[in-house]
């Protein structure tokens, strides 16, 4: 998108710039928030039209503003014309490429990766857990982030409009506010996404998310910022005195989550509404006629679910693929009868790639305004030298690794997530998140998520079994044996030994279809034949839960197949 350079360029917000969940109490904010929201839809999709152009735009303003920055300088960015020059002087990089320039930024040194100064510190919610710090500046935010971000939440708003009738229609669970965020050494938040306020940070405060403005957008007991089931607790307190029409959770994990927290937690939400307190502390008027249509609903269903407790809820948001196309319709129906799940964006922390424009339930469009996107087949290795598609030249059906270039400060920076292309439209793909590019190798059979969780679809299809959850990682009985793999599974139901047996078979199967190099694996002997550890249905969400109580935030507890980690594996099983 060619932009005007004058209007383009950031203004640093003023001190008071109001806060974002604030905003929604303002005359008309639901009007505006819904026109924004489908005007840069619209922008969004008309820009569709002419891919090439925009992505060559985004290339000529991301090399002019950031020109003289050391990274543009030591890359020689002012000789640079179109991408082939860009990708001969730039190499193929990852974040350990660009963390020394990161740390000196976070110290306050300027104009090293972007000429804009950070504003905050985005910080990652990839496999490992670990805290990255993602430059985020106000370029980056007006250019790259915010158009994909308001788009984002249109077909949800325009086929579930409910959602927007009251602040306390959403519960949205990854929203996180924290009074005191930690800090890099210059002093700039090194938070998550869902912990910055856009509207005191980058003056949008059309930016808050549906349901930050509800009774639990900010929670009204003071909790550690680390007790993070606690937070989780009083919000579903809250909630169940709503008449609840959408969860936003963006990791599935969340959702899959809630079910279980209510009846974990039934007793004492019930108590609470009937005293009329929250965590203990006096909030608000006991209710008793709730706190006992709770009791009922209780004794008459025996485990409550959502659908009883919301019994309008029409909507779940959240990524809709991975691990979590295995469980999502059978969670949907834990909700309600009908109840849709809409995918989120393919993004993350450190820039977007798809969005959905409509109804798709898992695909996205590539934003071909935001970032200068770069592709290579998911089995290829990634290299600084490695050769890369454009996205005109990816085949519908084909995964591949996705590299990316913004205004922001990162350059051909591969994010270490897979897409597959789900369709091609007027030459740019829809793209669907497929799993993280980390690989099960233990003798060569080099198996992605997406392989897996394709296999474990066939299995089930066959047998017409179902799961909560899977997980899985390879053993080794003993020097002179192979190793196998084990599948630790959550039944939705209890499994027969024969169906187990025959799931088994089946997958072993499906796996040799969907790689290679596992078929040469199990036909050379280097791998034995898989084997499967059946488990409780709530053994994955005790699992997630003590995940949580380590301190680490809900949104960084994501659903992971590979689990090699002994301890962990332990941990899930219940043997540790």
């Amino acid at each position: 998108m060619t932009t005007d350079s004058a209007a383009a360029r950031p203004t640093t917000p003023e001190p008071n710039s109001p806060s974002s969940a604030a905003g929604w109490a303002a005359p008309r904010h639901a009007e505006r928030y819904s026109e924004r929201v489908f005007a840069e839809r619209a922008r969004l999709t008309e820009a569709l039209g002419d891919p090439r152009g925009h992505q060559h735009d985004v290339l000529t303003d991301l090399l002019d503003f950031n020109s003289g920055t050391e990274f543009g300088t030591r890359h020689d960015f002012g000789r640079i014309r179109d991408v082939d020059d860009f990708r001969k002087a730039v190499p193929v990089q990852d974040y350990a490429a660009h963390a020394p320039l990161i740390e000196r930024m976070a110290a306050g040194e300027p104009n090293l990766l972007s000429a804009d100064q950070p504003v905050v510190y985005f910080t990652s919610s990839g496999s490992t857990g670990a805290h990255k710090k993602i430059p985020v500046t106000p370029r980056f935010m007006r250019t790259t982030f915010f158009p994909f971000y308001y788009a984002a939440w249109a077909p949800l708003i325009e086929n579930h409009p409910d959602v927007m009738r009251r602040p306390d229609a959403v519960l949205n669970l990854k929203h996180d506010p924290l009074s005191a965020p930690p800090t890099t050494s210059d002093g700039r938040p090194h938070v998550g996404a869902s912990q910055v306020d856009f509207g005191r940070k980058f003056g949008e405060p059309l930016s808050a998310e549906l349901g930050t403005a509800a009774p639990w957008g900010t929670l009204p007991v003071d909790i550690a910022p680390d007790d993070h089931l606690e937070k989780m607790y009083l919000r579903l307190r809250l909630a169940v005195q709503s008449d609840v029409r959408c969860l936003i959770g963006i990791n599935p994990a969340m959702i899959a989550a809630v079910p279980y927290q209510l009846g974990l937690w039934w007793e004492r939400i019930v108590k609470e509404v009937r005293d009329g307190t929250v965590g203990g502390v006096p909030h608000g008027a006991p209710d008793p006629a709730r706190a006992a249509e709770l009791t009922r609903l209780a004794d008459y269903f025996g485990t409550v679910t959502p659908a009883q407790v919301w019994p309008r809820m029409s909507a779940l948001f959240g990524w809709t693929t991975g691990v979590a196309s295995l469980y999502l319709p059978a969670l949907c129906e834990r909700f309600g009868a009908g109840v849709a799940a809409l995918p989120a964006p393919v993004a993350a922390s450190e820039g977007p790639v798809g969005v959905p424009l409509d109804r798709h339930g898992s695909a996205g469009s590539l934003v071909v305004t935001a970032s200068v996107y770069e592709f290579v087949d998911a089995d290829a290795d990634l290299t600084p030298d490695v050769e890369t598609l454009l996205p005109h030249e990816l085949e519908a059906g084909r995964e591949y690794h996705v590299i990316f270039s913004h205004v922001g400060g990162l350059y051909r920076y591969a994010v270490g997530d897979v897409v597959r292309v789900v369709d091609m439209a007027g030459g740019v793909p829809r793209l669907a998140y497929a799993g993280r590019a980390n690989r099960s190798d233990a003798v060569g059979e080099r198996l992605r998520e997406s392989q897996v969780v394709r296999a474990v679809r066939t299995a089930l299809d066959a047998t017409g079994l179902g799961l909560v959850n899977i997980a899985c990682r390879t053993e080794r009985t003993s020097r002179e044996n192979a190793p196998h793999y084990v599948f630790a599974v959550a039944p939705q139901s209890p499994w027969q030994p024969a169906e187990a047996d025959r799931f088994t078979s089946l997958l072993d199967a499906a796996l040799t279809r969907e790689s290679a190099d596992y078929a040469r694996a199990r036909t050379d002997r280097r791998l034995a034949a898989p084997a499967l550890c059946l488990l409780d249905r709530d053994a994955f969400q005790r699992d997630w839960h003590a995940a949580v109580a380590t301190g680490i935030r809900p949104t960084q507890v994501k659903d992971r197949l590979f689990r090699q980690d002994t301890t962990l594996w332990h941990r899930l099983l219940g043997t540790a």
